[in-house]
C-alpha cells in the first residue's frame, strides 16, 4: 500500500445478492446447472461456479408484482413452465433466455405443482383449487379437467413408463390417484398415508411406487394391484426421497445395490440423509457429516428438498435456510456448497493468508466462509442461535471469533493446507446475546466481548489451541459492567493497552486492556453509540452514532477535536484507512461515504445497498472494501483511485496533442479534417468557426465533409447546431448543417439516438427566425417599391430645373 496516496474512488468489482428464496428448484440432466426460484424471477444457477449466469423473468420493476407461485422443467431440459400471480403460464427456453409462450392457467387459484411428459406433449397442472388440468404443449389447450383430490395439489408426477400413460397426485386428502391420461379417469387409489405426501419416486422395474410424507413413513406401492408392500417407520417428517440406482455404491455398501434391492434415500427434520432398503426395511446408511441443522421443533423443517443426479452421481441438499449442498454419492463427502439467500448481513470479518477468504455472519447459527476466488461456500455450525459479531487480528488471520444470541463466543481455526475451519474453544460467561467481540491487535492473546447484559468481559487465549485435540473451554479474566443500557462496540488500541466500548447509553468509554481499570468517558452524541475504532497512528477514537454523526476523540484530555457530519441517518460503522489518514462509514441510509479526515470532508459517496448497511470490512492491503446489510447483498469494492489518476493523465494528454493537431490543420487550412478533431473534443463554437469558413468556400463542400463523417461526428454535430440555432446571429450556419444533416441521416438513426427531441426543441426558434426573416424581406420590397416609384418624379423635377436655368 502507498503511504502517501489517498483513496479517491471506488468502483463495484463484484456483487452478490439472493438467487434462491424458497420454493421449487430443478436440476440439470448433465447436473451443471440449477434452477432456483426467486419472487418474479428464476434464477440459473452455474454449479462450477456458484454463480448466477442468467435470470429468467420479468423486469425488476415487475418482478414483486407478478411473482411465480411455481415452475418445471422439461424433460429434454430445453423449457421450463412456470405459473405467475398474474394466472399465467409462461414457457421459456432458457437457453436463448426467450420467452416463447404465455397463456391463460384457467385454475380459480394458484398452481402449485406442474409436471411435464414431453414424448407426448403433455403438462399437467395441479392448484390449490384440488384440481388438476392436462395441457396440450403443441396448441396450448385444457385436454381435461382432473377431479377427485381434495384440498391443495402436493405432489404430481407423470409415471416415467409412458406407456402405462399415468398420471400420479395427491393433496390434502393424503391419497394418492391415478389417472389415465387419455380419458382422464381415475385407476388407481393408494391409501395409507395419514398426513402430507411430500415425494413420489417410481422403481425402473414400473411397478412399484415409493411414496413419502410427513406422516414419517415410507410407503413401498405395488401399482399393479394397488396394494401396499410394506410401511417404513422412519421417524421423521420427509420432505425429499429419490430411488438409489442399482450398481451405485454409497458407504457401508461399497460394490453397489443389489438388482432385486429398492434402496432409498430420504431427508427430512433431522436433517440428514438416511439410505433405507424397501424389502426389508433396515437403514443401510445414515449420514454422517451433515452441515444441516435440525428442526429447532417437532415437526418443523429442516431438509427442504432432495435432488439426485445420475450422471455426476451427486445429490443435493436443499436446507431451510435456503443452502444448497452437494454430496458424492459414493462417499457422502461434500464437494460444493452454495448459499441461496444470506437474509441480513451482520458482520463480515477478512480471514485466511492474504485475506483468501471472508466470514459471514447473517440471520443464521451458522457462519459463512466464503473463498473469495470462487465464491465456494463452507459452513460453520456451532452456534445455536443467530451470529452477531465477528472479528479476526492481523497478528493471526487464520484466527476468527465469533459471538451469537445464544450468549456464547466460539474460536475458530483456519487449517493452511485445506483452508477448512474447525471451532477449536468456546466460552459461555455472559448472561444474555453477545453482540460484539475483538482480538488483540499485536500477539493474539486475548480477546474482549461485550453484551446485552451490560458487560465487558475479557478473555485470555491458551496458546497452542490448534493442537489440541479437543475443544477447549475458555474463562473470562475480568469482568466489569461497563454501561447503563445494551454495548453495541468494543474495540482494542494497536499497541494492545487499551479498551474502548460503545454503548445506546450515548456514551463511549476508555478502559486498561490490563485490568478494565475505566479511564474515561466521552460524552457528546444526543443518540446511542454504534461503533468505536482506534486510530492505527494517532492516538484518537473514532465514534459513530444514531445521531447520523462521526467524531473523533483525543485519548490524552478526551474531549472531541472533530464532528464529521453527512449521513442522513444512523452511522452504524465505520474503519481507519490510508494511515489513519482516511475513513470509511456506512449507514442506515444504505450509503457508503469516504472521508479525508484532515479536511473534515466526503471525498465520494458509494450507493449500491437499499437498507441498512451494518457490514463493512477493509482488506489487509486496503485495495478493497467490503459490504453487506438488511438487503442480503454483499458488494466487494475496489479502489480505482490510480487507475482513474493515469486515465485522466491519459485523457490529458490526449487533449494536448490534439489541440496541436488541430491548430496545424486550421494553420494549413484543411478545414473538414479540422471539423471533425474539433468536434470530438467538444468545442462548439470552434466548430462553428471552422463551418462557417467552410460555407465561405465552394458550395457543395459542407456536404461532402458531412457525408464523410462517421455517425457519432455526426449526432455530435447536430446537437452543436441545435445549440446555435438559439442565438439569431449564428442561425444561417445552424440552420445550413442541420438542413444537410437530416438530408443525411435516417428517421432511424434519429430515433435511436434520441435526437428526435432535440429537433423538436429547435422548432420554436427556428420558427422565430423564419418570422424575422419574413418581416426582413417585406421591409426590403417595400423599401425597394418606394425607391422605384420615387425614381420618375426625381428624374421630372431635375429636367425642369435644367430649362429654368437655360
Amino acid at each position: 500500500m502507498s503511504k502517501s496516496i489517498l483513496k479517491e474512488a471506488f468502483e463495484v468489482e463484484s456483487m452478490y445478492g439472493a438467487f434462491y428464496t424458497g420454493g421449487d428448484i430443478h436440476w440439470t440432466i448433465d447436473g451443471k446447472y440449477i434452477f432456483c426460484q426467486k419472487c418474479g424471477v428464476i434464477s440459473v444457477l452455474s454449479v462450477d461456479t456458484g454463480t448466477v449466469i442468467q435470470s429468467l423473468g420479468e423486469t425488476e420493476e415487475e418482478q414483486d408484482e407478478d411473482t411465480i407461485h411455481c415452475f418445471a422443467v422439461s424433460d429434454d431440459n430445453l423449457h421450463i413452465l412456470a405459473h405467475c400471480k398474474s394466472s399465467l403460464f409462461k414457457l421459456w427456453s432458457w437457453k436463448e433466455n426467450k420467452l416463447i409462450k404465455i397463456w391463460k392457467s384457467i385454475h380459480k387459484g394458484p398452481v402449485v405443482k406442474i409436471s411435464f411428459l414431453n414424448s407426448k406433449n403433455l403438462m399437467a397442472s395441479g392448484g390449490s383449487d384440488g384440481s388438476i388440468r392436462l395441457w396440450n404443449l403443441q396448441h396450448h389447450t385444457c385436454m381435461c379437467n382432473i377431479k377427485g383430490i381434495q384440498g391443495v395439489i402436493s405432489v404430481l408426477a407423470f409415471h416415467p413408463d409412458t406407456k402405462k400413460e399415468l398420471l400420479f397426485g395427491a393433496g390434502d386428502d393424503t391419497k394418492i390417484h391415478g389417472w389415465d391420461i387419455n380419458t382422464g379417469q381415475e385407476k388407481i387409489l393408494l391409501s395409507g398415508h395419514f398426513s402430507k405426501v411430500t415425494s413420489l419416486c417410481f422403481h425402473h422395474n414400473g411397478i412399484n411406487l415409493i411414496s413419502s410424507g410427513r406422516d414419517r413413513v415410507l410407503i413401498l406401492w405395488d401399482i399393479s394391484s394397488a396394494t401396499t408392500v410394506r410401511v417404513l417407520p422412519v421417524y421423521e417428517g420427509i420432505e425429499g426421497a429419490f430411488i438409489v440406482p442399482n450398481n451405485i455404491s454409497f458407504p457401508n455398501c461399497p460394490h453397489g445395490t443389489k438388482t432385486d434391492s429398492i434402496y432409498i434415500a430420504s431427508g427430512g427434520e433431522k436433517g440428514i440423509v438416511n439410505i433405507w432398503e424397501m424389502n426389508s426395511g433396515r437403514k443401510c446408511y445414515a449420514q454422517q457429516n451433515s452441515l444441516v441443522s435440525a428442526a429447532k421443533e417437532e415437526g418443523g423443517l429442516s431438509i427442504m428438498h432432495l435432488l439426485y443426479n445420475q450422471v455426476i452421481n451427486s445429490f443435493a441438499v436443499v436446507s431451510v435456510d435456503h443452502n444448497i449442498i452437494i454430496h458424492s454419492m459414493n462417499t457422502f463427502e461434500c464437494t460444493k456448497q452454495i448459499v441461496g439467500y444470506t437474509d441480513e448481513i451482520l458482520d463480515i470479518a477478512y480471514v485466511g493468508n492474504e485475506d483468501s477468504h471472508i466470514a459471514l455472519a447473517s440471520n443464521s447459527s451458522d457462519i459463512k466462509l466464503y473463498e473469495l476466488n470462487s465464491m465456494n461456500c463452507q459452513l460453520l455450525s456451532g452456534h445455536t442461535d443467530i451470529v452477531l459479531s465477528l472479528a479476526t487480528t492481523p497478528a493471526n488471520r487464520q484466527l476468527l471469533i465469533s459471538s451469537a444470541k445464544d450468549n456464547s463466543i466460539r474460536i475458530w481455526f483456519m487449517d493452511k493446507e485445506t483452508t477448512k475451519m474447525t471451532c477449536i474453544a468456546s466460552a459461555v460467561r455472559h448472561t444474555a446475546s453477545v453482540g460484539s467481540v475483538i482480538i488483540s491487535q499485536l500477539s493474539a492473546k486475548f480477546f474482549a466481548s461485550v453484551s446485552q447484559d451490560s458487560c465487558l468481559k475479557l478473555w485470555s487465549l491458551p496458546e497452542n489451541m490448534a493442537a489440541a485435540s479437543e475443544q477447549i473451554v475458555v474463562n473470562a479474566t475480568h469482568t466489569v459492567l461497563a454501561h447503563q443500557k445494551d454495548i453495541n462496540s468494543v474495540t482494542i488500541s494497536p499497541n494492545d493497552k487499551f479498551i474502548a466500548t460503545g454503548s445506546q447509553d450515548k456514551a463511549a468509554k476508555l478502559w486498561s486492556a490490563d485490568d478494565l481499570q475505566l479511564l474515561g468517558v466521552f460524552n457528546g452524541h444526543r443518540r446511542g453509540v454504534w461503533c468505536v475504532r482506534f486510530s492505527p497512528i494517532d492516538q484518537v477514537l473514532l465514534t459513530t452514532s444514531a445521531d447520523c454523526t462521526i467524531k473523533i476523540w483525543s485519548l490524552s484530555d478526551l474531549s472531541c477535536l472533530k464532528t464529521l457530519q453527512g449521513h442522513e441517518s444512523s452511522v452504524l460503522r465505520a474503519e481507519f484507512m490510508s494511515r489513519g489518514m482516511q475513513l470509511i462509514t456506512a449507514g442506515a441510509d444504505g450509503l457508503l461515504k469516504l472521508w479525508c479526515i484532515k479536511t473534515s470532508e466526503c471525498i465520494c459517496t458509494l450507493d449500491k445497498h437499499e437498507n441498512r448497511v451494518w457490514a463493512l470490512g477493509v482488506s489487509k492491503d486496503e485495495k478493497h472494501v467490503i459490504s453487506g446489510g438488511s438487503d442480503s447483498l454483499l458488494v466487494i469494492w475496489r479502489d480505482v483511485t490510480e487507475e482513474k489518476k493515469n486515465q485522466m493523465a491519459a485523457e490529458k494528454e490526449r487533449i494536448i496533442l490534439e489541440e496541436q493537431k488541430l491548430a496545424n490543420l486550421l494553420q494549413a487550412n484543411e478545414l473538414s479534417t479540422a471539423l471533425q478533431i474539433a468536434l470530438e473534443l467538444e468545442r462548439p463554437l470552434q466548430v462553428l468557426r471552422i463551418v462557417e469558413g467552410i460555407l465561405k468556400g465552394e458550395s457543395n463542400e459542407l456536404k461532402k465533409t458531412i457525408h464523410e463523417m462517421t455517425p457519432s461526428c455526426k449526432e455530435a454535430l447536430l446537437r452543436c447546431a441545435v445549440t446555435w440555432n438559439t442565438n439569431s446571429k449564428n442561425a444561417e450556419a445552424a440552420q445550413t448543417v442541420i438542413h444537410v444533416l437530416t438530408s443525411e441521416m435516417e428517421i432511424e438513426d434519429l430515433q435511436t439516438t434520441g435526437l428526435l427531441s432535440s429537433l423538436e426543441g429547435m422548432i420554436p426558434y427556428t420558427e422565430r427566425h423564419f418570422k424575422r426573416l419574413t418581416r426582413l424581406m417585406q421591409d426590403l420590397h417595400l423599401l425597394t417599391y418606394t425607391v422605384n416609384r420615387m425614381k420618375p418624379h426625381i428624374t421630372l423635377n431635375g429636367t425642369d430645373n435644367i430649362r429654368n436655368v437655360t
